[in-house]
């Protein structure tokens, strides 16, 4: 190991091409900025304390363009069990642990055929969601506690904490799979506004973690050569347009549909039906012959659900007027379907893959910390 970063030492930040960056080998090099990456570099330096740790983004901290700062931010550990339910746990303690005061309980109420308690019954104790719930239609009902966060917060608190015990972060800079390391494209912005490659280097890396969301399947496929059976989606966070308040309003879900309490409003999280075709590009659909916002798979998810969720049928969902009004990004799938758990995969020699999926119960916000430290715990 060449030049070995002593653990007492801080690792350094690259946030832009005015910073020479001349290094050439890592032990661990993390493409992804997003909550699994930054969690990757942290429990390396946590664990192996004398490898270099690298970790990249092509953009910054957390990942702007990825689906971390669209995640729910919800730990629920209902329904769990096995190895499933022992990441849960993991997590949570790691959740506590990183968000010291971050951690926000809240009753979540949960609607389905294994409810043990009357809908209109529990409904009766929160007036606020008056009408929002048919009882006809989701006659039962389960009252339980989760924990909510903000993944967005979480990520910044992982990167920053993954240099303060001594990985090194570079940022605004597209990777390139290639055999024995990463090829790193530093990236700059003209006064035209466009974004160029100011130079090109590589370094040489013994182990490299693709944690870079939709996006790592493709790197693993261009660079190496190596097909994955994973898919992507491009999922949307529309808004419901009801008051809540952040330190006591229920969540609702309702089969794999969830509504949070989020800066006031309610945030809707619904996976996708299944992976989007190589190539498709996100459209906005049509609502009685308007065109909006959401595209037209989450529509057809939608109107369904509005009989037993009459509050989805109101003016107070946003549904905007194109794909710019309603926040949206790629999202990674394992296996190409909504129901797979977070995925740790050594697809080749010293190379691994970490996708969070899509999942609303059981996904990367209750299994992801947890999944990270195994993950990384197993490295030689």
């Amino acid at each position: 190991m060449q030049g070995a970063t002593r653990s007492s030492e801080r690792g350094q930040v690259w946030a832009h091409v005015g910073q020479a960056f001349k290094e050439q080998d890592y032990d661990v090099a993390v493409v992804g900025a997003g909550l699994l990456g930054t969690a990757a570099a942290l429990y390396l330096r946590g664990l192996w304390p004398q490898r270099r740790v690298l970790l990249l983004d092509e953009g910054g901290l957390p990942s702007e363009d990825g689906a971390t700062l669209l995640g729910a931010g919800v730990w629920d550990a209902a329904g769990l069990s096995g190895a499933e339910a022992d990441l849960a746990a993991t997590t949570r303690r790691e959740l506590e642990r990183l968000l010291p005061g971050g951690l926000t309980p809240l009753p979540l109420l949960d609607f389905g055929s294994g409810g043990a308690e009357d809908t209109a019954t529990l409904l009766a104790q929160f007036p606020a969601l008056a009408g929002w719930v048919d009882p006809a239609a989701l006659p039962r009902a389960e009252r339980r506690e989760v924990l909510t966060y903000r993944p967005g917060e979480l990520t910044l608190r992982l990167g920053q904490a993954a240099v303060a015990a001594g990985a090194d972060l570079l940022l605004n800079t597209r990777a390139e799979l290639v055999p024995g390391g990463v090829r790193l494209h530093r990236l700059t912005v003209t006064n035209r506004h466009e974004i160029v490659v100011h130079e090109t280097r590589e370094v040489r890396a013994g182990t490299v973690i693709v944690a870079a969301g939709a996006a790592g399947p493709e790197l693993l496929e261009q660079g190496l050569g190596l097909h994955t059976p994973h898919g992507r989606a491009f999922v949307q966070r529309p808004r419901l347009r009801q008051p809540s308040d952040p330190a006591a309003s229920p969540l609702l879900r309702a089969g794999d549909l969830l509504l949070r309490p989020l800066n006031g409003e309610y945030a809707l999280y619904l996976p996708p039906v299944s992976a989007d075709p190589h190539g498709y590009q996100p459209t906005a659909g049509r609502l009685t012959g308007v065109q909006v916002g959401l595209r037209r798979e989450l529509l057809c998810s939608l109107l369904p659900r509005m009989d037993a969720l009459p509050v989805l049928a109101t003016a107070a969902l946003g549904v905007g007027r194109s794909l710019a009004d309603v926040e949206g990004a790629w999202l990674g799938l394992p296996h190409g379907g909504p129901t797979h758990a977070p995925l740790a995969e050594a697809v080749a020699d010293g190379v691994w893959l970490l996708l969070g999926g899509s999942r609303t119960r059981g996904g990367v916000d209750t299994l992801g910390l947890g999944l990270v430290r195994e993950l990384v715990g197993t490295l030689n």
